[in-house]
């Protein structure tokens, strides 16, 4: 029997729709309704580069454009609505998640003495009491406040020394939580004084329910998946686990499998839930106003589904020498309508009040019309305006 087929346009709708990018930039943008976004979402991720904001600011903006970096500062180590740990990554994630994180408390517990003593960062796991001390008698601390007569390696920024290491080690194994940044720079408390005791494991977690939690509330995110992208979303189960759950659901009748036309026009097979490609015909078109996104927006962060999805080849290159970067330190893929369009390379000059466009590239099917260029002036301006600067400056040569 021939599988269900959903359109490239239809795919793509549904993708842009579960992750908020399909309505009109507008809403509220802090308190409860920043929080049901980022529980929209599932995260944001953080990162501390601000060539024009941080990448977790630039998201959120991007879909709220009233945001602003206080709310969500207000939203974290305030009001306690989310809290920090890993996906893939760095993010901050809606607190009532957080009894899902006890299977990655207990695998990061596991894996993290094994990796950390390969790389030789010896001598962390007997800092553990010591450190649990520090933080008991002295309120949260940063890693500049323990191992002061320590030695660090020469191994660059991950080389800690081993009171350092012995604090990440007891935030990602859930002893401690981050509560908050300074300057970028994560403190850590006690769980116990952060985290509300109902939330908190009383046992080792059930391995199965937060498996199909995860496995769902990513399917949920994502419109349609494979098992591996189901893995790959909260970067906690395996894909061995999510090919299990997938199978059981099938064979449940709560999943169907579908075929989702990529952007080459060749076809995958997903899974999905029941009345997907209906609910994705009822969708309306996306927006036309250019918006800048952040290399680490949730629509981006599997680089292999956005190639495939939208054609777009991104790839960041921050760590890539100068001389062999084919666009630029942080460029931000633009994008218009349900259209990865081109990338920019831009920075917040604000010693000058500016912000400095250097280049624009175009996607190769896409003409860069002046209405084109009347749009992204438009959004420039705005993004300017969150940058906290007044104007913007185009660099001579700046479309390529």
């Amino acid at each position: 029997m021939a599988l269900q087929r959903l359109n490239n346009q239809g795919a793509r709708r549904l993708f842009l729709d579960r992750h908020a990018l399909l309505e009109r930039p507008s809403g509220p943008a802090k308190g409860a309704d920043l929080l049901a976004l980022i529980q929209r979402l599932g995260f944001v991720q953080l990162d501390s580069i601000n060539t024009v904001a941080r990448a977790h600011d630039v998201i959120l903006y991007s879909r709220r454009p009233g945001y602003r970096p206080k709310h969500l500062r207000r939203l974290y180590e305030c009001d306690r609505g989310l809290f920090e740990h890993w996906t893939h990554d760095a993010a901050v994630i809606p607190m009532a998640f957080y009894p899902h994180w006890h299977l990655r408390f207990q695998r990061d517990s596991e894996l993290l003495r094994k990796r950390w003593r390969n790389w030789r960062r010896d001598g962390f796991e007997a800092r553990f009491e010591t450190v649990l001390k520090h933080v008991r008698d002295h309120g949260p601390v940063s890693s500049s406040d323990v191992g002061k007569d320590e030695r660090k390696g020469s191994g660059g920024w991950w080389d800690w020394h081993p009171s350092k290491t012995a604090l990440e080690y007891l935030w990602r194994s859930g002893a401690l939580t981050v509560v908050g940044r300074e300057g970028f720079q994560k403190r850590y408390d006690l769980t116990e004084r952060v985290i509300e005791e109902h939330l908190r494991p009383g046992a080792r977690c059930d391995e199965a329910a937060t498996v199909n939690w995860l496995c769902s509330a990513a399917l949920d995110r994502l419109g349609f998946a494979t098992s591996g992208e189901l893995a790959a979303f909260w970067d906690t189960a395996s894909v061995a686990e999510a090919k299990a759950w997938c199978a059981k659901q099938l064979h449940q009748g709560e999943l169907e499998e579908i075929e989702i036309q990529q952007a080459d026009g060749s076809l995958r097979k997903v899974f999905t839930r029941p009345g997907t490609i209906e609910a994705a015909a009822e969708l309306g078109p996306a927006p036309g106003r250019m918006r800048v996104l952040s290399p680490f927006d949730p629509a981006l962060r599997d680089r292999k589904r956005a190639e495939r999805l939208f054609g777009f080849y991104y790839r960041i290159e921050v760590f890539t020498p100068a001389l062999k970067r084919q666009y630029g330190y942080y460029v931000f893929p633009l994008m218009e309508g349900a259209r990865l369009v081109g990338r920019i390379d831009m920075k917040a000059e604000r010693d000058a009040d500016l912000l400095r466009v250097t280049a624009v590239w175009p996607e190769r099917d896409v003409k860069w019309s002046a209405a084109r260029t009347g749009r992204l002036e438009a959004e420039l301006d705005r993004v300017a305006r969150f940058a906290g600067v007044s104007g913007v400056a185009f660099s001579n040569g700046w479309l390529r």
